[in-house]
């Protein structure tokens, strides 16, 4: 029954938003600050009502941890599906997503994941992914946080698997702070019973921000396995 009733109510958001997105995108001609904050609201208030349905027990520690006053690089463990709804439903500001280009394909949700500054990466082309993350770059520097998953992909086994260096470019290059992020048993919200969403408990953690400005050379190189033990610890604390 919830994996009926919240997929019935994604394909109604999604058409019903198109009046929104209409009147968002002409904010945006005037005033884009206005029109971002437009968009993650209502963004937002879609996935609280999915996480409703979804039944799930979530517990969130550290969340004073974020920075209010900055954009930030967020590093998390990828699980599944319910990391993106649950830690965008609390991003307190203008968050874009680095996410596998296959989503783009999705009629309608593309438009909003450009309109909340999504990014599409293609794992197989190089110079694809050096763009995205140039682009990242640039969005930090004006104002917008990235979240990134730097595994590459969801881990099955709940290990966090190793990090791929190249997500940290966008936090040694803009000099924005990492938030490490450490997530458990959203997969155990759809995928370990695919095709069907059920109950579940679920923890989120937010580190204590690594300001990369502080670091040295060597301590930015090895930042990618700094940052995973981080978030390692993070884990076996919830």
């Amino acid at each position: 029954m919830r994996t009926f009733i919240i997929g019935i109510y994604l394909i109604i958001f999604l058409i019903c938003s198109l009046p929104i997105m209409g009147v968002i995108t002409i904010i945006h001609k005037m005033d884009p600050e206005r029109a971002d904050r437009m968009a993650l609201h209502v963004v937002q208030h879609a996935f609280f009502i999915i996480e409703f349905f979804s039944g799930v027990d979530l517990t969130i520690k550290g969340q004073e941890n974020i920075p209010k006053d900055t954009a930030v690089l967020y590093i998390g463990n990828h699980l599944g599906f319910f990391d993106i709804v649950l830690t965008y439903s609390r991003v307190p500001s203008s968050t874009g997503f680095i996410s596998k280009q296959s989503v783009f394909r999705v009629p309608i949700l593309r438009l909003w994941m450009y309109r909340l500054h999504c990014i599409g990466l293609d794992r197989s082309n190089v110079r694809q992914g050096m763009k995205v993350i140039l682009k990242a770059i640039d969005y930090v520097k004006n104002g917008t946080s990235i979240f990134i998953f730097p595994e590459g992909t969801r881990s099955k086994t709940g290990e966090v698997l190793p990090f791929k260096g190249g997500s940290f470019k966008v936090a040694t290059k803009s000099g924005c702070p990492i938030v490490p992020v450490a997530i458990t048993g959203t997969d155990d919200l759809f995928e370990n019973h695919f095709p069907w969403i059920r109950k579940a408990k679920v923890s989120i953690t937010y580190g204590t921000p690594i300001h990369v400005s502080e670091l040295s050379v060597e301590e930015k190189k090895a930042l990618p396995e700094h940052v995973r033990q981080e978030i390692i610890k993070l884990k076996e604390q919830q």
